[in-house]
């Protein structure tokens, strides 16, 4: 498994989240998880695509994170799409769902990893894009590309 920096394993992102919303805040939360279902993380048998989270009451909850049920489980059976409770300060939850009440926005997660050999999410405070701000922000993107490659062929010894 590819670490980033310092014991973080990364098992799954949502690159796709970073193009469709502004990301006004983040959070790192733990997962609860059951044992079956750490396995298949570890083994990034997971999807991000269509997650959102949603605080009910004193709790935050994440919907539609898939994880594949573990090949080699012989126990029980566990549900892909089940929701999983978010471990969090309750300061956290508190400002979470100030911010989610506010119009337009919403909490996406965008990374499932392991970090010390916890299960953790970060969890994006986002609010969604107009058509015009996702192809400004690909010319962006594509300017820079070719400054870049301007600048790798100038500089030559």
């Amino acid at each position: 498994m590819a670490k980033k920096d310092g014991g973080i394993i990364v098992a799954a992102s949502n690159r796709k989240a970073f193009h469709n919303y502004h990301i006004l805040d983040t959070y790192e939360a733990g997962l609860e998880l059951l044992g079956s279902e750490v396995k298949s993380v570890r083994q990034k048998e997971v999807s991000l695509e269509g997650a959102f989270v949603r605080v009910d009451g004193e709790q935050a909850f994440v919907y539609n994170m898939h994880i594949n049920p573990y090949k080699y489980n012989t126990v029980t059976l566990v549900e892909p799409l089940r929701t999983r409770r978010l471990l969090l300060h309750k300061k956290e939850i508190d400002k979470m769902k100030g911010h989610a009440q506010l119009k337009g926005n919403t909490l996406i997660p965008f990374e499932v990893y392991f970090k010390n050999g916890w299960a953790k999410v970060k969890v994006g405070m986002c609010r969604g894009k107009q058509e015009y701000d996702k192809r400004e922000d690909i010319k962006k993107r594509d300017l820079n590309r070719e400054m870049e490659k301007s600048f790798k062929n100038k500089i030559r010894f």
